[in-house]
Order: structure tokens, then sequence, then C-alpha cells
């Protein structure tokens, strides 16, 4: 027999009570209330015990509680009886025990039937609150919970009040109408919409007020979202509308489903022709490039067609539209040949103009006062104003192509084009053919009609050819027919073509040696050493170091967004102290690394910002000995004569190459030409 027991007291309590004590179906084991002489009257009758509070009545084997009160704890109640006991209402108690037909198997068909409902009430998304005419809540599932932010135990019980304060079910209790489809926010912030009904008996007792919600947070973001949509849609079809590219849109079905006035334009059909009808429609020549990317759903570029009635030559980029794995459609941007061949012809057009720029330096930008650099810039002047062929001398980093510049400014070709050719970075099998250019079928690859040389391109202007000292034997024939007869003859040709070229050539290694060595030829030697001009080192003009520096800085503030002002005395001694093998080059490097290091307020590079390498030393301690096969021939003896001759005439005049010039009966081009040949590295 099933344990209960009854908390409180009020309507039906008496009845209750009797109907209980004459069932065989619950046995009744306390009554929890203050005791009153009628309540002591009816526990005598019957031999119920009365208990002043929950705890005492625990101690039976209860399993479910009937609440008089509405106020019971439904979270306190079972963490006293610690079993699953079952709370039910008194109103819920009397009409189910007063229809009970008797049976002992009626609470646990009870049981079971309250567990259904309650996993049915907790399952449902909706939100679900009830409460009794005290406005007590009787109700409260799961999703109420989660709406809410409550705990479900802990609700059971109290007043609504206090559970959700704007909670209108008293108000509808007592007005006895129900509400459909109300808006509310929690106040948690939670957006519902709810219906609240009264709950009224048969005889028109307000026995309390149910209503069931719905959180409506998503489906209004789901709105905005859908919104956002509409507005992205609307967005995309006006550019696609206003889109100067020919653009067409087919279903998964390889059906028209959109094209932009761009598109009519080129293919000359209109929408009513090409929508829901076939990919095909607007092919004149070729097939499908919607059909096969539908089939293959990877994109296609570049393929070739003819569309339109016009039969209009076209290149078509086409894409698959596929939506979370699902394909969808496909898109295609078309774009008439005629327009890229125009395009193509511009952008040649644009190419020249930007040759013709290319010389970007003037004699205004070689920085230096130390009389071996005006001496430079005052044969370089000259040169400029000769239609002679040039050859610049001296050290990687000297500012050799800056000469060839300021040379090709200063001349009378300066309106006409500047070409640079490194001749050490183009391989001996491609450097003919970019030269002299080709003729069509010339070789495998060859673009039809030929292409026209770098020689021909600068007809009428300068080409500067930088490492001259590299050319291949086979190259320095054909250069020398160049500088000789003013014409080329294109690889794979046989017409000789007429040249108007001012060559500037340069380079940093001995030409006189390779010369000895048998590595360049002399007669073309001669042909490109009509106007020499040395540009020495930096070592040997320390006194321009400032003034290039501060030139430097300036360039390098704008490349590192710096804002250096100038190199402080300590620095600049620094500075000259080194040897600079890498010459203007490897100053700008030193700069540019200690703007690079410095704090962002700091304007002045001082001596803890330098960083220069260490001084590459020459070993004298392992000196080879001479045996008779190792003794050299007579000019290489005498050339080391001349030079220790130079090296000790030098000294002489403390490194003054004017008065040394002057003592040994030479011009100041001569002993520059030797102390080149010769290596001899001087300082003032």
């Amino acid at each position: 027999m099933q344990k209960a027991v009854i908390y409180g007291t009020g309507e039906h309590f008496e009845s209750l009570v009797q109907l209980l004590a004459s069932s065989h179906v619950l046995q009744l084991c306390s009554i929890v209330a203050k005791s009153t002489k009628e309540l002591s009257s009816l526990a005598d009758q019957y031999d119920i015990p009365i208990r002043e509070t929950l705890s005492e009545a625990a101690a039976s084997d209860v399993e479910l509680v009937i609440d008089f009160s509405g106020r019971l704890d439904h979270h306190d109640t079972k963490n006293i009886f610690k079993n699953n006991v079952s709370i039910v209402t008194s109103s819920t108690a009397w009409q189910f025990f007063h229809s009970l037909s008797g049976g002992e198997g009626s609470i646990p068909s009870y049981r079971n039937k309250l567990h259904k409902i309650n996993t049915i009430l907790d399952s449902t998304h909706d939100g679900m609150i009830a409460i009794n005419d005290k406005f007590n809540v009787t109700l409260f599932n799961k999703s109420a919970a989660k709406m809410t932010g409550q705990d479900q135990e802990r609700v059971l019980g109290k007043p609504v009040q206090d559970v959700i304060p704007s909670s209108q079910l008293p108000r509808v209790m007592i007005e006895g109408k129900e509400e459909i489809n109300q808006e509310q926010i929690l106040d948690n912030g939670t957006k519902i919409i709810t219906t609240r009904i009264p709950i009224i008996d048969e005889y028109g007792n307000k026995m309390g007020a149910f209503a069931v919600f719905k959180d409506i947070t998503e489906m209004i973001n789901m709105a905005e979202e859908v919104t956002n949509l509409k507005s992205i849609q609307s967005m995309l079809h006006a550019i696609i509308q206003s889109s100067e590219e020919a653009i067409s849109v087919v279903d998964e079905e390889g059906k028209g489903i959109m094209i932009n006035p761009a598109y009519t334009k080129l293919t000359g059909l209109k929408s009513d022709q090409v929508i829901g009808k076939p990919a095909t429609i607007d092919i004149s020549e070729g097939e499908s490039i919607h059909m096969q990317v539908l089939k293959t759903r990877k994109p296609v570029r570049g393929a070739r067609l003819k569309v339109g009635p016009q039969k209009r030559d076209v290149v078509v980029n086409v894409a698959p539209i596929i939506v979370d794995g699902v394909l969808k459609g496909s898109v295609g941007v078309i774009h008439d040949v005629s327009e890229i061949k125009s395009l193509t012809e511009e952008l040649s057009r644009a190419r020249q103009i930007i040759r013709t720029l290319e010389a970007k330096y003037t004699f205004e930008d070689i920085k230096g006062e130390s009389e071996e650099m005006t001496f430079a810039v005052e044969q370089a002047r000259l040169a400029a104003s000769t239609p002679a062929t040039v050859l610049l001398r001296g050290e990687s980093g000297t500012g050799k192509e800056l000469f060839a510049h300021a040379i090709h400014n200063g001349s009378s070709r300066k309106y006409n084009k500047f070409i640079r050719v490194n001749c050490a970075a183009i391989s001996e099998s491609l450097l003919e053919s970019e030269l002299f250019g080709y003729e069509e079928g010339a070789f495998s690859g060859a673009l039809r009609g030929g292409k026209r040389g770098l020689f021909e391109e600068a007809n009428g202007g300068s080409i500067f050819l930088d490492e001259i000292g590299e050319l291949a034997p086979a190259m320095q024939a054909k250069l020398l027919r160049v500088l000789q007869e003013k014409e080329i003859r294109r690889v794979g040709g046989t017409k000789s073509i007429s040249i108007n070229v001012r060559v500037i050539a340069a380079t940093n290694i001995n030409l006189e040696r390779k010369i000895a060595d048998g590595a360049f030829r002399e007669d073309l030697y001669y042909r490109l050493n009509r106007m020499p001009i040395y540009i020495p080192p930096l070592r040997a003009r320390k006194q321009d170091i400032r003034m290039l520096a501060e030139h430097l800085i300036k360039k390098l503030n704008q490349d590192y967004g710096k804002n250096i002002e100038e190199i402080t005395e300590q620095a600049e001694e620094i500075l000259k102290q080194y040897e600079w093998p890498g010459n203007v080059r490897e100053l700008e490097n030193v700069l540019g690394r200690a703007m690079i290091h410095m704090e962002p307020h700091e304007q002045k590079i001082n001596g803890v910002h330098i960083d220069l390498p260490s001084q590459i030393k020459q070993e004298d301690s392992h000196k080879r000995m001479i045996s008779p096969k190792d003794i050299e021939s007579l000019s290489v003896q005498m050339d080391k004569v001349e030079k220790r001759i130079l090296s000790d005439s030098l000294a002489e005049v403390d490194g003054n190459k004017t008065k040394c010039a002057k003592a040994l009966g030479i011009s100041l081009r001569n002993l520059y030409y030797k102390l080149e040949k010769y290596g001899i590295q001087t300082e003032d």
C-alpha cells in the first residue's frame, strides 16, 4: 500500500482525509499542520499523527505529498524525503481520489500517468507555466526554465511574481479572460509570444491560470537575416546589372536565369531570348562552356567561342555555383576579343612611353665634390655631348648605371628610348634573340610574325649594356658587327636592319687582363673604349661620405617612413675608417640597416647605430716559395715594376693623383686607367 502525507489544510481537507482513511489503496501516514481542536478530533478519529514539520513526517516511507498550502517548495521537499516523492496539489488529489473506484494498482497507475505527462511537458519546445488560485506556481516545464533562466525544482510552489515579475497570469485568472499570442519581454531580455488561459472548474470557480509561450528571439534574428539576404541579393543584382563585363547565369539544368545589359550589348540577345532557354542558345561556333562546367563541376578559363547573331569572337570564364555541396548552376563572364586586342595595343603603347622614362637620373643626382668624382662627372658630360660609345669602368656599387642614365638624359637622345640590359643576367642562348630579335619559325616556341630585339626597340635612343665583360665570345663577335656596321640581323633572318643606337657599356672587371687571357676580343675592346670613364671607388673619395649619406637618408626616409635628419660626426668618422668594398651600394645598405633599428623618436644616426662587417685582412704568413719553373714572363714582371712605381709615386705626393700624373709625365686619364688596371687603391 502506498504511503502519503498531507501538508497544510484547506478546502476539501476533511473530505479528502475521510476518503483516504476509508481507502485501501493508500495509507495516510501523517498530517503536517498546526494543531487545532477540529484537526485533533479528526486525527484521533482516524488515528493519524499530526506533525509540525515535513522533517518529522519524513521518517515514514512516504511516496506522495498532498499540498494544501500551494506554497510548498518542491526542491526542498524532495531533499527532505530523499526519494522520488510525488507532489500534487490538493485539488488534483481530491479530483483523482474522488473518482477513484478502488484497487491497489491505481496509485502506481496514477504515478505512471503523472510521469508520462511530466515527460511530455518537459520534452516540448514551448514553455509552460501554471498557477493556482493563490498565484503560486504549480507547473513549470524545462523549456520555461531554459527561457527564464530559473531552476525548475525551486520554482514550483513559489509566488509567480517572484519567478516572473512581469507575469500577467494573476490578472488573467482574476479577469477570467484568455489572451492569445501576446508579445512579452522577460526580465532576462528574452522576447516571447504567449497565450494565457484562465483555469475554471465545472462550477465556474477560478482555480488558477495557465500560459504557453515561445521564444521568438531566434525568429526575429532569422527575420533580420532574411532582410539582410534580400538586401545583399538586391545589391548583387545591382552590381551585375551595372557591370561592364558581360555576365550570364544558368541553373543546374543549364537554363538561363540572369543576364546583364553588357551581355545584351555584346551578343545582341535580350532577356526574353535567353531566360529559361538552354545555355546553348547564344553559341554561334563552339560548345557551351556552361554545360561543360555543370557536368564536371570544375571552372573553365580562357575558352574561345563565337556568340550571338554577329558571331562575336569572345573569351569566356565560367565557374560552378555550389551551395553547401549542392550544384545550383554556373556563372560566366564573357570578354570581347576585339576589345582585348585594343587594350593590348594600348598597353604596348604605354610600355613604350614608360621605356622613354626609364632613364630617370641626371647629373644632378650624382653626389660628390672630391677631385676624382668631379673629374669623372666632367668626362661623362663630355661623353653626353658626343655620339661616341662610352665604356663605364669601376667596381661594383660605384654608380655605373647612374652615370649611364645621366649620360642619356644629358644627350640629344634624351627624348628617345633608354633600354637597359644586364648581359650577365640573361643566358647565352636567349641573349642573342633578346638583343637582335628573331624571325618567325627561327626556333621552337617563336612567336608568329617574329619579334623585334632590344637594339631595334632602342633605335634613335641609347642601350645600356651592363656587365659587358661577361659576354660569350660568339656574342662579342655579333656585338662588334653592330658597332662597326650600325646594323643588326635577326635570329633566323637574312636581311640586315640599320639602326641608330648609342651604346653605353659598363664593367667592373679588368678587360685588359681578359684580353691577355684570350677571353675578350681586343678589337671589340677598342670599339667600346672610345670614351672610357673611370668611376672611383668610395674608399678613394671618403670626403664625399657625408654628402652621400645625407642624400641616401632622404631616399631611405621615403622608403621606410622615417624622419632621420643627419649623421653625427662620430658616425661619419666611423664610416670614413671603413674601406667600403661594396662602395655606395654598401653605404646605402649600412644606413638603411641603421635606420630600421633606430627608435621612433631618434632623428640622428650616431656611432651606436652603425653596424659594419669585419675588415678582410690579407694573410701573408703562407707565402709560396718560387722555383725555376715558376719564373714569370717579362710582361708580367714589367707590370709588377710599373705597379710598384705607381704606388711609390703616389705615396710621395700623399695620394694626390693630379700631382702624381704630372710627376710621371702622363695624363690624369692614363693614370686612372693604370690604377684600375693594377688594382691600386688610394685614399685622400
